[in-house]
Parts: structure tokens; sequence; C-alpha cells
């Protein structure tokens, strides 16, 4: 082959010396329009070699032209790949993408309520989709020959992780395993597990940006560099211009939102106000610096910006961008019904998209969606409002991100931000191919410091920590195919107990150094003149005793106080033996409390008026006298006060001398008196170093009790898994769900084919056929509850229908209440209860309703429902009750019921596209 142009001979032999090599990887990247990146050509190269290979590289470096490798090599060798998604979009992203390389015939895409092709040779689908094929036994699984999945860092959801191990743990020996993922710091960890699970793996981590990011902070109306410049080691140094300034705008501004005031005094500085949303999307207008993604981290904050970018006027697009926004937009929504467009905002939304800005979260219309991240992949669409779940997965690259925040709420409460969520974020910034160089912005606030922004853009850890556990579905399933000891040693074998056993290596480590320290102590504490262990552990015991003692006398001068305080009446006159409040005290109300301690309101010598409480009281308290008092007293008023202050001063009552507090009870306990006696006569009591010898056993009993507490903490971690699926099979067993050898049940298999977090509570209800009589619309009512789940920032109390619905959910809770107990009581997670909140709404639309009237109606309930969650929700429901038609049959009323439903629900917007 004759050198080109561009390269040396050496060059020329080189490439000639791969393309034979690697023959198949050669014609690829004949069809590509660009080079490969090293990474990209290392991990191909590994699986034209027959590895299996791990990819780590950052969000945008091409990772998925791997995957497209994978394709290619099956396509060529007439095998079957699968390319797995963690989300729906994903799917329908990808399947677009294979689709316009390969043709449709040769594509399909399966995810749960879409079928397209599904016996092609590639297949895109959502992961959880492979995974009930694979306990399934399906016989698409022929020919299988490469897996890829995308964003395989999923694995640590804590709800759908599980997933993920699950399919890797599966898959037939021999199917090639493409593992994509974002950059984690322990990929090499992740990789020795896919060596033990899968066998030869090729890990290839790359860090390098292909565009790379500018960090800057947006400071009032200036942005700045947040770096400048590098040290000898090559790390990025701070602007000190940035320090200088955040330093000097924060002496003079008070923050935007300082919270709960703390003084009365009025605040001395101005009261900072950052930027606006329409201000920071000006001046990257200005500083052609868009298109840019804006996460607020809140869906109300995403629509209002949007709002105010409406109002103020903004516009970032022309009449030709207008139009083919008109025409995208038309494609995506021209089959929503007329009479909801009121209800789903459209006009609105479609104003907003010609003006060049939207918002993007979870409460968005699918169609929605899906037009908003069309237009902004177009260029058409130049500023997006959205929540951090824009950056799972959909190719939405920006030429900049902004953070507003660097707290948002995680279902919980308001955290920070992590170094991973950061470079997660901002890794939107730069798209390959147009962008020189991608920016991330931070908006400055009083209170925020640049080092913690700096911090969290050089930092680089983002650990994949596994979130697998055995559930009773995955039970069952591991059960019927491997039988049980198999499918213990299955799990043995999850990338879970592969960390956790990594884990007890560093504990072991640190229980053999206290071993040799115990040693060490024991040898300084021992004495000439006797067993110093044994004298050490009847000092113990004295002073536990002596301690046990005095709680027991505080607690019993508590109740005798307490006992006294109950006596007194209104009008007594009382002593009050100590603290700023010592006297005379007049009794005004008892503050008698049926179920607390009681509390008292006295008004004292100096005209306090106030309640005690017993602990003011070390003693019992008795009344001294006795003051006639109207029926009604008013402790709020100065010349009452002062007026029954003086007639208690004239009473003539005196404080009696204080009682003398009562001994502590010690001096009468024969135990403690036993103990005097032997520790006084044991030799080591008589020892000049006893002293000595004291501190070192007292060391030693410290690092000893340590020490048996790792050594637990080890014995609980080792075979953890294993020992949490056999607490798993016990229950299953007393419920009927597998046998007493560990054999499936008929209530087994049909649990093996329900995929939920409610999985079991799900098929106990059809098995005590709680169900049995509902209507349609009422079984989509009562399944919504095991799948919906309210925000937990909701603060809605939902009202339920009455009737078949209302005593259908009572026996639902019931029987989760027992299984709640069962669960507690074998000690395995328990089953999260049912929540109601969407029944209403779903019996609504089920029975025909429009979806005007169904959201008016949740919103007068005070319910928060978007259209895109209304939407969600009621997929979820469908799924659901899909999987109860597949598993009862349509022959049993349950199933057809269900079957019905379905019908009913998919309707209107909520049957239109894929999620």
């Amino acid at each position: 082959m004759a050198a080109s142009p561009d390269r040396s001979p050496a060059e020329a032999y080189a490439a000639s010396r791969g393309r034979a090599r690697y023959p198949q990887l050669a014609d690829f990247g004949d069809e590509l329009s660009f080079d490969l990146d090293p990474f990209q050509r290392r991990a191909c190269q590994a699986l034209e070699d027959g590895h299996g290979v791990l990819v780590c590289a950052p969000t945008g470096a091409g990772k998925t032209v791997v995957g497209e490798f994978a394709v290619h090599l099956a396509l060529q060798a007439g095998r079957k790949c699968f390319y797995t998604t963690p989300i729906k979009a994903l799917s329908n992203q990808k399947h677009a993408d294979l689709v316009a390389r390969h043709g449709a015939a040769n594509v399909g895409l399966l995810t749960g309520d879409t079928s397209i092709n599904g016996d092609a040779p590639v297949v895109v689908m959502t992961t959880e989709v492979l995974r009930n094929m694979l306990y399934a036994g399906s016989p698409t699984l022929r020919g299988l020959g490469y897996v890829v999945m995308d964003e395989v860092h999923y694995l640590a959801d804590r709800f759908r992780g599980a997933v993920w191990e699950e399919v890797i743990l599966h898959l037939p020996e021999a199917v090639r395993l493409v593992s994509l993922s974002a950059t984690v710091s322990n990929a090499e960890e992740f990789g020795e597990w896919l060596v033990e699970v899968r066998g030869d793996t090729t890990v290839v981590v790359d860090e390098h940006r292909p565009v790379p990011l500018w960090q800057h902070m947006q400071v009032g109306g200036r942005m700045m560099d947040l770096f400048a410049g590098t040290d000898d080691e090559g790390h990025p140094q701070m602007n000190p211009n940035l320090l200088r300034r955040v330093e000097e705008t924060g002496r003079v501004y008070a923050p935007a939102y300082s919270g709960p005031r703390r003084s009365k005094r009025p605040q001395q500085r101005p009261r900072f106000h950052p930027p606006s949303r329409v201000e920071v999307i000006e001046r990257l207008d200005r500083a052609g610096l868009l298109p840019g993604i804006v996460f607020v981290f809140s869906r109300a904050g995403c629509d209002a910006a949007v709002a105010q970018c409406v109002r103020s006027g903004l516009r970032l697009t022309d009449e030709d961008e207008v139009l083919r926004i008109r025409r995208i937009v038309d494609s995506h929504t021209k089959d929503l019904p007329d009479g909801d467009l009121m209800v789903l905002g459209y006009w609105e939304w479609r104003e907003a998209l010609e003006r060049g800005f939207a918002g993007h979260h979870a409460g968005l219309l699918p169609a929605f969606k899906e037009t908003v991240e069309e237009l902004f992949v177009q260029g058409l669409v130049k500023a997006v409002f959205a929540t951090e779940t824009l950056a799972l997965g959909i190719n939405m690259p920006a030429r900049t991100v902004v953070l507003e925040r660097l707290v948002k709420y995680n279902g919980e409460t308001h955290a920070d931000l992590t170094p991973g969520e950061y470079t997660q974020l901002t890794g939107r910034a730069g798209r390959r191919g147009i962008d020189v160089e991608g920016h991330a912005v931070v908006v400055w606030q009083p209170g925020m410091d640049p080092r913690q922004v700096a911090g969290l853009a050089s930092t680089r850890t983002y650990p994949l920590r596994s979130s697998f556990r055995p559930g009773y579905n995955m039970a069952v399933n591991l059960v019927a195919r491997l039988g049980a000891i198999p499918a213990r040693e299955l799990l043995e074998q999850s990338f879970a107990q592969f960390q956790a056993d990594r884990s007890v290596v560093g504990l072991a480590k640190r229980i053999e150094r206290n071993k040799e320290a115990l040693e060490g102590y024991a040898e300084a504490m021992t004495c000439h003149l006797g067993d110093f262990a044994e004298y050490a552990a009847l000092r113990k015991r004295l002073s536990d005793r002596e301690k046990a003692l005095t709680r027991q006398n505080s607690a019993h001068r508590r109740a005798e106080a307490a006992a006294s305080l109950e006596k007194l009446r209104k009008g007594d006159v009382i002593a009050v033996p100590s603290g700023r409040r010592s006297g005379l005290a007049l009794v005004i109300d008892p503050g008698l409390d049926p179920v607390g301690e009681p509390r008292p309101l006295v008004l004292t010598e100096d005209r306090w008026a106030g309640r005690l409480s017993v602990a003011d009281f070390p003693t019992p308290v008795h009344a001294l006298g006795r003051i006639r008092l109207p029926k009604q007293v008013d402790v709020r008023s100065p010349r009452s006060r002062r007026d029954l202050a003086s007639t208690l001063r004239n009473t003539g009552i005196e404080v009696p001398a204080r009682d003398r507090r009562r001994g502590s009870g010690a001096a009468d306990d024969p135990e403690l008196a036993a103990l005097r006696r032997a520790l006084r006569a044991h030799p080591c009591h008589g020892c000049n170093d006893r002293e000595d010898h004291a501190r070192w056993s007292e060391r030693h009993s410290r690092l000893k009790g340590e020490t048996e507490q790792l050594e637990r903490k080890v014995a609980a971690t080792t075979h953890s898994l294993a020992r949490a699926f056999d607490r798993i099979t016990t229950l299953l067993t007393e419920r009927g769900y597998l046998t007493s050898a560990k054999k499936v049940t008929q209530h087994g298999k049909r649990l093996a084919r329900i995929y939920g977090e409610s999985d079991l509570l799900v098929a106990e209800c059809l098995r005590q056929e709680l169900w049995r009589d509902l209507e349609a619309p009422e079984l989509a009512a009562v399944v919504s509850s095991l799948v919906y789940e309210a925000r937990r920032d909701a603060g809605f109390e939902p009202n339920v229908p009455g009737g078949a619905i209302s005593d259908a959910l009572t026996a639902t809770a019931r029987l989760w209440t027992a299984l709640e107990e069962d669960e507690r009581r074998v000690g395995v997670e328990r089953t999260r209860s049912p929540d109601a909140g969407f029944a209403w709404p779903v019996y609504r639309w089920a029975r025909g309703e429009g979806l005007e009237r169904v959201l008016t109606a949740a919103e007068s309930a005070g319910q928060e429902l978007s259209a895109g969650d209304f939407v969600r929700w009621c997929r979820q429901v469908i799924d659901l009750l899909d999987q109860i038609r597949t598993v009862m049959g349509g022959d049993d009323p349950v199933g057809a019921t269900a079957s019905l439903a379905v019908t009913a629900l998919r309707r209107g917007v909520v049957a239109l596209g894929p999620e």
C-alpha cells in the first residue's frame, strides 16, 4: 500500500499491519467520518480479539462507538447483538441511530410497552427486558453473540441497580459483554470482578475529554475563570482575581437567602440578588456560549425560568428557525387531542420553544420531552432549564452548562453536590465535532466559597458501589433455574459480595494489628502480686454498680418530685429550692397532664410568671400555705402580677431550711459492700504500681471491645448476600412459594413473572383473591397503590373512592401489614406500604373521563400532578396490569379484568408514543 500524503512511510506500514490484524475494525473504521481515538481503538481491538470490554470514559468521549462495533461484529458473523440501555428514551434514541446505519429490517426495539421487530439480529432494549428474557429462557436468546450494556454504572442505582448484575451473572458464557460506563474511580475493581464472572475482560479507562472544559463563576454581572494556570505539579491554581472579587462582594452584600432571622436588629448590609435567569442567558448569548443547559434542581424552578424568559420578551431564534421549530413540534404533537391542549399548557410551551428556550424534567409529557430533546440536538432550542435527570443517559450535549446552586434535594434532604454529580452535570458541556471547548458556569451567591467549586471541579472520585441485593422475584427465579444451593453460590459471585469481601480484607488486617497491640497491653498490665485482669474486672463491676445505684436513686427522686407536684392545687404557696427562680412561689395553675409530668404555672415574689418542671425540684415539694385566688388570673397583666406578688410577700410564710439530699443508697447496698470488700482483699490492691497497671488495663479493655466489634462486622459481611437469600427463601417457604425441599410451587411460578418493588405483595393479593370482584377501573385504582409513590415533599393526604375500591385497598393494606410483620420477624428488607395517592386519578381516567377533568380534580384535592407525571404513573399501572393479565391468563376473572383495565387506560395522551 502506497503511503498517504499525510502519513510517513513508518505510519503507513503500521496502519497496514493493523489492518491485516484487525480487518473487521478496519472495515468498520472505513464507514466512519472520523478517526478513532486511542481508547476507542484499544477497546475495539480487544473485542475483535474475542475479549469482553469495560470502557470508562467521560460523557461525550464517544464510548458508544465501541458498542456500535459490537453490532458490526455480530452482523458480520451472523450472530445477534442486544444493545441495552437504562431508560426507554435512550433506547428510542439508540434505535433511531442504528436504524439509520443498518436499516429497519436489521434493528428491533423492545422497551416493555413497545415491541418493534423483536426477532431482528440487532435489538435495542431496556436492561429489565433482557433480565426478564434470561429468567424466562426466551428463545430470542438463541444466536446471541454480544450484549452492550450502555451506562452500566447504573448498577449503583438504589432501586434498579440489581438488574444489571442479574444480567451480567446470567448471560451465557459464550456471550461477549461490552460494558460502557461514565468515568469511575474504581474501574479496575469492577473490571477484576467482570474477569471473575465473565472471563477475559479488557478494561479501558480514558479520562481525557475530547473537548476541553473551562470552569467559570458568575459573580454578579461578571463571568470569571475559576482557575488561572497550574502549579509545578500540573494541579490547577485558583484565580486570585476571582477570590479577591468574591471577598469584596461578600463584604458588601448579605446573602439573598439568609434563612430564618436570628436577630431582631435590622440587617446592615444590602441583600444580594444573583443575576436573573434572563440575565444569565443574555450574558451567554452575547459571549457566544449558547446552546446552554441551566441546571435548576427543581421542576417548579424550571417552569418558572421558562415563564420568566417569555415575559421578558427574550428571543434567541430567527424566522427560519421558528419555521423549523414549528414543523418539528407539529410532527411530535399531531396526535394530541385538541381538547387536551389547554390543560397541557401546549400553547405556552410552544411559544417558549419558538423563542428558543424550554424546560426539561420528569413532569413533562413524554411527547414534550422528546420534542425538546430533538430541537436542542438540532440547535434550534438554545437554552434548556433542566433538573438533574437530563444528565442521565440522554444525548443532549451543550456548549455551556450552568449550575444555579451546589445543593439539591435528594428525596430526603437538601445535600451538597458530590464531585461525581458535579462531573456528571458539567460533562454535558462541549459538543464533540462542533465546539472547540466547553464551559461550566457556577452562579455565585454570598456564602459560596470558590474553593469548594474548585474542589468539585478538580476531584475525580466517583466510586461505583453495588446496590445488588436478593429479592423475592429474584429468589424464585434463581431457585427455578439453578436450584437453591447453586443459586446461593451465584449470589456469592455478585459484585456486591465481591466488594464486601474486599472490605473484609481491610477489617481483618485491623483485627490482626489490634490483637498484636492487645498482647502488648496485657504484658504492660501484668502485676507480680496477682491476676490484674481479675482485679480490673472487680473495679469495673464496682464502678458499674455505683453508676446503676446513682441512676436508680435519681429516677426515684424524680418520681417522688413528680408525685408531689401532682398534689399541688391552685393557690398553694411552695418553695422553689434553687436556680434563678428560688424562693416562694404561688401556684396559679397545677399544670396537670394525664400523659406527661405536671408543669405548674407559678408566680414568684419578684413577679416572674412561668411554668416549672420536675427538674426544678430535686426533692419532693409541699404546700407551705394557701392564698385564695379569683377564678380567673391573668398573669400577662403587669398589675395582676404586682398585686399577687405583694400578697405573696405579705403572707409571712418563710422558705424552710433546705432539706438535705438523700444519700445515694450506696451505704445500704449489700452488693456494693461485698464488691468493696473483695477489691480491698485482692492481692493487686496493695501494688505500688496499681494505677499504672489500671491505665494499661483500661486501654486493653477499650481495644478489646473495638476488636470484638470489628469481628462481628466481618462475620456479618462474609456471605452476607447468601444469608439474606436464606432469610428470603425461609419466608417464601412459610408462605407457600417454595416447598420445604426448596422447589418452586405453582404460586412461586406466578411470583417469578411479577417484576416490581412490591412483587410478593402483588402475588399474595392474587393468591388470596382480594381483587376478584373488582371492575376494570376499580382494579386499576387498587393496583396503582402498589406502584405509585408520592413525592416526599408532596404533603398530600389522598382521598380514595368508596365502596369496592375502599374495601379492596383496606384488604390490601391489611395483607401488607401481615407481610411486613413476617418480614420484620425473619429479618428481610420490608416491602413498601401501599400508596393510594393515585387511585382517584387513574380510576377517573379508566372510566373514560377527560384529561382536563382528571387533572383539575387532582389539583382541587391539593395534589400536585402534572400531565407528564400522570402519563408516567398510568404507564406503570398498565405495566403491572399487563403482568397480572399474563400470569393469571384470560380465563381467570382477575386476568380478564386486568386486560379490560389496560385497554381503558391506554388512550389519549397515555397511548401516545413511547415513554
